[in-house]
């Protein structure tokens, strides 16, 4: 190839990509200290760049110290072994379209800004009096509840409360097949090292909730995104995923899909867990806003009885943040090997925020919040909807319940360039390229109906919207 086309190549040079392959690959601990490199023809072959091209690369990071190169032998990692990077495995992106940038901003946020974009209800919102009312009576409780670890399993009357309540979703799980985690993060990490191994594909679906790929990161698995319809992943690309890439895991939202609100269908959970069974697929549905429905949608772990599908859940989104407080429903024979990776990483689990978790339930308190949180927010999502469609939104789907919409901007505008320049005036958006896997939903945002009572929200968006569409037209 002549050296002033590779220089032409879109996003940088080849010998730029080629340096940041090699780093990403470092810091991903693909390669680790001392490890050689691939040889200059090999690697050469696997990038479809010409010898010369890994020759300077390889150049180019040995002057820089990242690698050394020893005569007749090749390159080799230099230094010590960096700190792990999630920004530096995978694609560099701009922060607007950075998987964790809506979680850093909505985190660090303070009181003045508006958060449409985060993934949390409103503290007011939430059950602060019965809360209290729960901390007062474990006060006056047995002492060993304040001061000890949980059993390795977790306490074992809210694992059989938590048995209950997936009965009325028609799964059918016994207390012993239930783990109670820190949340369900904690639920996703421990299921990733238990069931994957660095380089293993995974299936997400295309938007997902964009957490799910800062983990997967983390445990350096290949994402593999499916793009994701009304009823449920599309099947078609998912079989064609499937055998393609042969993955080891599938990661969902069954109800309540996050970003976008919708429900699958019973005609794709049948076919979806058949394709599961054919490739020896492993699913974990995550169904954390199960209380948020107003009716309950098929549960693919009903269907499969928590043979291929592990379900997990928390009540960190419902009850409170700060008591955290998940689990995991599994086949029995995974049960072990979950409780043993839950001891080595994090030892005793959250004894306190258990009982403070069954309390509430037990007393009718968490029933009450539910039921008037669900009124409030199908309020709120009527009155947000009619708003954002006065700016030419428009909902991708009219979700069945919880805070989620997924809308689509008016044609022409960008929701990272919105989300950059919106949080210089004070409110936090949630571009659509956080949650997808293939950066295909550029046109796209996630609004959460329970933090849009602001009137500078919309004030914004509409300047905002006008501005990039002005500058369009020059």
């Amino acid at each position: 190839m002549d050296k002033t086309v590779e220089l032409k190549l879109e996003g940088g040079t080849l010998v730029n990509r080629v340096m940041r392959e090699v780093r990403q690959r470092i810091a991903g601990r693909a390669l680790t200290p001392g490890a050689k490199l691939p040889s200059i023809r090999s690697f050469a072959e696997t990038l479809s760049v010409s010898k010369s091209t890994i020759v300077e690369a390889y150049d180019r990071l040995a002057a820089d110290g990242v690698i050394l190169s020893r005569r007749g032998s090749g390159f080799y990692v230099a230094g010590h072994m960096p700190p792990l990077s999630l920004s530096e495995i995978g694609p560099r992106l701009d922060h607007a379209i950075d998987p964790l940038w809506v979680s850093r901003t909505s985190l660090d946020a303070n009181d003045s800004m508006a958060m449409p974009g985060c993934g949390w209800l409103p503290s007011p919102w939430m059950p602060e009096a019965g809360i209290r009312r729960a901390l007062r009576a474990m006060g006056r409780a047995d002492g060993s509840s304040l001061t000890d670890y949980a059993s390795p399993l977790g306490l074992k009357p809210l694992r059989q409360l938590l048995a209950r309540r997936m009965g009325g979703h028609s799964i059918e799980a016994v207390p012993d097949q239930i783990m109670l985690t820190e949340s369900g993060t904690q639920a996703i990490d421990l299921l990733c090292r238990f069931l994957i191994e660095p380089g293993d594909a995974v299936i997400v679906d295309d938007p997902c909730y964009f957490n799910f790929h800062a983990l997967l990161k983390a445990h350096r698995a290949k994402v593999i995104g499916v793009p994701y319809t009304p009823n449920g992943p599309d099947l078609d690309r998912f079989a064609d995923a499937l055998s393609e890439h042969r993955p080891r895991l599938y990661i969902t939202n069954s109800a309540l899909h996050n970003p976008t609100g919708a429900v699958l269908s019973p005609v794709v959970a049948h076919r979806l867990l058949k394709l599961a069974e054919q490739h020896d697929l492993t699913i974990i549905e995550d169904d954390i806003f199960a209380d948020f429905e107003h009716e309950s949608a098929p549960r693919l772990a009903a269907f499969d009885g928590l043979d291929r599908v592990v379900h997990i859940g928390s009540f960190s989104k419902s009850l409170s943040a700060s008591v955290r407080c998940g689990f995991i429903a599994a086949r029995r024979d995974w049960i072990e090997g979950l409780v043993d990776l839950r001891i080595a990483t994090s030892f005793g689990g959250g004894r306190l925020g258990a009982e403070l978790v069954l309390f509430m339930l037990k007393d009718g308190s968490y029933r009450k919040h539910m039921d008037g949180l669900r009124t409030q927010l199908a309020k709120s999502m009527g009155d947000t909807i009619a708003k954002l469609k006065s700016l030419g939104l428009v909902p991708w789907i009219e979700s069945r319940g919880g805070m989620f919409l997924w809308c689509k901007l008016p044609e022409g505008v960008d929701a990272a360039k919105i989300a950059q320049r919106g949080l210089g005036e004070g409110v936090i958006f949630a571009p659509g390229n956080v949650f997808s896997q293939s950066q295909a939903a550029s046109s796209y945002m996630r609004f959460n109906v329970a933090q849009c009572n602001d009137p500078l929200i919309f004030t914004v968006l509409q300047r905002l919207i006008a501005d990039q569409a002005a500058s369009a037209s020059f």
